[in-house]
């Protein structure tokens, strides 16, 4: 099973995860955020399978979310709710966003990934 990373091509944070995947010969699927965010249902699953807090998901400096003030909004938020919102507009997720099996990691750490990804 390949790695999943959901990216924005502009993103330089993304573009290091990316080229620590490439460095590291990991095979993986990319899929632009932006154009194919992941599903209601697909966020409901990472929320449980992370067992990160909700707003960790979010890119909580963007532009879409400061404008949407969702710093207020997103501590009061369902599950059910944020997974409508994150896969609604691919600006508000945090990125990359990686899936590995049954491990999410929303951004990019390398430590986290060398151990999700089992490098080393």
């Amino acid at each position: 099973m390949k790695p999943v990373v959901y990216c924005y091509n502009r993103c330089t944070t993304c573009k290091k995860a990316l080229k620590f995947l490439d460095e590291n010969g990991v095979d993986y699927e990319l899929i632009p955020i932006y154009d194919n965010p992941p599903s209601k249902e697909d966020y409901l699953k990472y929320f449980k399978e992370s067992g990160l807090p909700i707003k960790r998901f979010f890119n909580t400096s963007g532009v879409l979310y400061r404008e949407q003030k969702l710093k207020d909004k997103v501590p009061n938020l369902t599950e059910d709710e944020a997974a409508e919102m994150l896969s609604s507009d691919g600006r508000l997720d945090k990125r990359p966003l990686l899936v590995y099996g049954d491990k999410v990691y929303p951004g990019f750490r390398e430590a986290e990934w060398k151990d999700i990804l089992n490098l080393e």
